[in-house]
């Protein structure tokens, strides 16, 4: 929620102007307003701020979160920072002074700016980055844009996510490729046991491997790396494809390090851009060889821009990612993979002494963030999550899918420990109805 100063505190403030400096920020958080850096709490810079309250307290007031309605489905889409609401407002007023002309001759040039610092961010060259709208936007891309042969082979999984299993059934259907399904029985604390189920699979008909760095399900981090090294080690020619619509402002990596051919994100989700903002990442080697799912003038170009002939487009949405890039590296990759793991293995732990709760997710870091599902013994995934806003008003998302069944719980860094205090009273209650209620219709 956002800041309210009374006069009193405006003129306090005028008072500390001329010793603003001493007050050492969060690293980078100029891009909060200055009223808000003067009451910023003094971190420096490698101290471990995983479990301060203050800090995230100050972070928190960057949100115009609702007082109402208990958001845990930030793994849907998240809110965005307030600074970078202002911006798009912005972007957006200017747009409508002159359409075709700022945004066509002024905010299409700033696209240039964004992917540079896309690209810092991603730990790769500008040149390889694509600004889109969605992580299916950027897959379905690669997907579609890929050339194979009727009989070529593609490795994923079940737990993938739909848009990209249906766009591979697509092409299997219309031209003949084979799918090769792996079946995950999640959380999985082994590796090398992962890597293994996508060994079991490869062929010398295999051409491609989908790798799902983080699953959206269950938060289960796959280990992206070391899948695509076993699949390069058994044939140099497989292409590797990466979905990180969950894991990129998550997770602290870069892209080259999932040693990948090609990505895609999200920026709506963990980075909190706007809404309807996605990236796409092609190693520069393979873009000529790419086609382009939107018709551009030359397909088999080496430009990473043949990906973006999207014509009129959202030339605001896409210049706000910049503020929100600012934000995010004002806390930090690693600071903010810490804190969003906290807050997972705060809440988690706390339930699992509640009798019927298990969770689907592992408390190790190595293997899970924020994300995690839960399920109470004799209830639907539907019935809980119902009850969990009937009773609390917190918003969760019910989750039903290949081996995997419960509720998706998802803080973000802008989620007061209060509220999760809040969501273990209310399975508390839950669970302890349900088990009275097994009990009255036993004796029945």
């Amino acid at each position: 929620m956002a800041l309210n100063f009374t006069s009193n505190r405006r003129g306090f403030v005028k008072k500390l102007s001329g010793i603003a400096g001493l007050v050492t920020l969060p690293t980078g958080l100029a891009a909060l307003g200055k009223e808000q850096q003067l009451f910023a709490p003094k971190v420096a810079p490698a101290e471990d701020v995983t479990s301060r309250e203050d800090y995230w307290g100050f972070i928190q007031q960057a949100y115009s979160s609702s007082p109402n309605v208990i958001n845990l489905n930030n793994g849907g889409v998240s809110p965005q920072p307030i600074v970078v609401q202002n911006a798009l407002d912005q972007y957006n007023r200017l747009s409508n002074e002159a359409p075709s002309y700022y945004m066509w001759r002024t905010l299409d040039e700033g696209r240039e700016s964004v992917r540079i610092k896309l690209a810092d961010l991603a730990g790769c060259s500008p040149e390889e980055i694509a600004i889109n709208r969605n992580a299916s936007e950027a897959l379905e891309t690669i997907i579609f844009g890929l050339n194979l042969q009727k009989g070529d082979e593609v490795v994923l999984t079940k737990q993938d996510y739909p848009n990209v299993i249906n766009a591979w059934k697509q092409r299997e259907k219309r031209e003949g490729i084979v799918l090769k399904f792996i079946n995950l029985d999640l959380p999985i604390e082994d590796n090398q046991l992962i890597v293994r189920k996508y060994q079991e699979a490869f062929t010398a008909q295999t051409k491609v491997i989908m790798i799902t760095h983080l699953i959206n399900w269950s938060g289960q981090i796959m280990p992206a790396a070391l899948i695509s090294r076993a699949a390069k080690k058994f044939n140099t020619a497989i292409q590797v494809v990466i979905d990180g619509a969950h894991s990129f402002a998550h997770i602290a990596y870069k892209i080259p390090d999932l040693e990948g051919d090609y990505y895609g994100t999200s920026l709506h989700k963990w980075l909190s851009s706007p809404f309807g903002t996605g990236m796409l990442y092609v190693k520069q080697s393979r873009i000529k060889e790419l086609w382009t799912l939107l018709a551009a003038e030359d397909p088999n170009s080496s430009d990473i821009r043949k990906f973006e002939r999207l014509g009129t487009r959202s030339f605001p949405t896409e210049m706000a990612i910049g503020q929100a890039i600012n934000f995010h590296n004002a806390i930090g990759d690693e600071r903010k993979q810490k804190r969003l793991h906290y807050l997972k293995n705060y809440w988690v732990e706390k339930c699992l002494d509640i009798p019927g709760f298990t969770t689907q997710t592992s408390l190790n870091p190595e293997f899970s963030g924020a994300l995690a599902t839960f399920a109470i013994k004799g209830m639907s995934p539907g019935q809980v999550a119902a009850e969990l806003f009937k009773k609390a008003r917190i918003h969760t998302s019910a989750t039903v899918w290949e081996n995997i069944s419960g509720v998706r719980v998802t803080p973000h860094v802008y989620t007061p420990l209060k509220d999760l205090d809040r969501l273990v009273n209310t399975i508390h209650l839950i669970a302890k109805e349900n088990v009275a209620a097994t009990s009255r219709s036993s004796l029945n």
